[in-house]
């Protein structure tokens, strides 16, 4: 759906293979529908796999996995390739979503994962409480390896955060400036001016704290929480507290995106704007590490993974708040590296206490930027390099 990041097309040890879009089915019951969907999709999938040259390893990330985990299984048999699927989650507790737990479906689904999760070869997944699960409900033995961001993804120098500005503002209202400049000579932006004749960037006075929220626009992520909170903060400027205005990006596609701009273009706010842009690939890291705070409203379908976008936030060194579920605290702990919140009540509170006194560089937000800059996270090669190698090496 959208353009692979640079890193990736540039490469010489990446192939990409694209599989033909398989348009809906409209005939029949919804249900018959979808076991036609699968199963074309399994013939294309095993098709487009064995013309490929002999792996020795496929590695499938898991969801979606119908068909394509037992699609891989067939294909490993085939090449007598070693299967490794990456757990994220469990495509069954996804799926329960629209459903329901007791759904048939839903029920072979999750008969269906825990099957062929026993017939692969390796197993890795995001979490510690996922592996004990995998262990103690599926009897399958896994490794954790935790999603880790890309080297990309890190703090924006100044003079690409004003380009980027400047680049939003052709589209978006909220990166324009709020006043005209005191200079004529210079480029101005709602964040962020440039002197056009020594090409020096500053940030502008009275600027408005950015704020960004990745999202699918799915039922995984409670968005309207998001306009809820935005009351309180309102609310909370009216009454005399000290906190800047608000752009509020949220960024991502998805079914319900339309939905909640319309919600929006209701909203009549004084002091927040709200943007809600699809980035290019190489244009999101660069928001991520521009922005000053990162609100994360993904609850886990499963509760045993963890949001692959507060980890991009926390290497930009970007502090969180992300909403409460059961195994959130093996990424983000309270009070160090971000703050966890389990209502739209708190989450408004904690804002008030991270922007009261906005922008001086003091006070718990910037206390968490530091801790973030000193934890020195591994990046993704470094932890597969370090976790997946030797553990492929000991079992050749």
């Amino acid at each position: 759906e959208s353009r692979p990041h640079g890193d990736v097309l540039r490469s010489g040890k990446v192939r990409l293979v694209p599989v033909a879009e398989l348009r809906g089915l409209r005939v029949g019951p919804k249900l018959f529908q979808y076991v036609v969907k699968v199963i074309v999709q399994a013939i294309q999938l095993l098709y487009t796999m064995l013309k490929m040259d002999q792996p020795s390893y496929i590695l499938l990330q898991n969801p979606p996995g119908l068909p394509s985990i037992a699609v891989a299984w067939v294909a490993c048999l085939f090449w007598r390739s070693k299967l490794i699927i990456d757990w994220h989650n469990y495509g069954y507790t996804v799926m329960s979503l629209t459903h329901g737990r007791n759904h048939p479906l839903v029920q072979i689904v999750k008969w269906y994962e825990k099957l062929f999760g026993r017939l692969s070869d390796y197993n890795l997944c995001v979490t510690n409480a996922m592996k004990e699960d995998l262990w103690v409900n599926c009897s399958i033995k896994a490794v954790t390896l935790y999603d880790k961001p890309a080297s990309y993804f890190k703090e924006t120098p100044l003079e690409l955060q004003h380009q980027l500005y400047m680049k939003l503002a052709k589209d978006y209202e909220a990166f324009k400036p709020r006043t005209e400049s005191v200079s004529s000579n210079a480029e101005v932006s709602a964040f962020t001016e440039m002197d056009e004749k020594n090409g020096h960037v500053i940030k502008t006075r009275g600027r408005p704290a950015l704020l960004i929220s990745s999202t699918s626009w799915t039922g995984l992520e409670t968005n309207s929480f998001f306009l809820i909170f935005n009351y309180y903060y309102e609310r909370y400027i009216n009454e005399g507290v000290k906190l800047p205005s608000l752009v509020c990006v949220i960024t991502g596609k998805g079914p319900l995106k339309d939905y909640y701009n319309g919600l929006i273009n209701k909203l009549h706010f004084k002091h927040i704007q709200f943007c809600t842009p699809w980035l290019e690939a190489e244009d999101y890291p660069l928001l991520l590490g521009s922005a000053d705070l990162g609100v994360c409203l993904h609850k886990s379908s499963s509760g045993l993974d963890l949001p692959m976008k507060v980890v991009d936030m926390f290497g930009c060194c970007l502090p969180v708040c992300a909403i409460y579920f059961e195994c959130l605290h093996e990424l983000v702990k309270h009070n160090e590296n971000g703050l966890i919140f389990r209502d739209s009540n708190e989450l408004a509170e904690q804002l008030k206490m991270l922007f009261l006194g906005f922008p001086a560089l003091e006070g718990k937000l910037d206390n968490f930027r530091k801790n973030l800059r000193a934890s020195k996270q591994l990046r993704w090669d470094e932890s597969w390099d370090q976790i997946v190698l030797p553990l492929l090496g000991q079992n050749e």
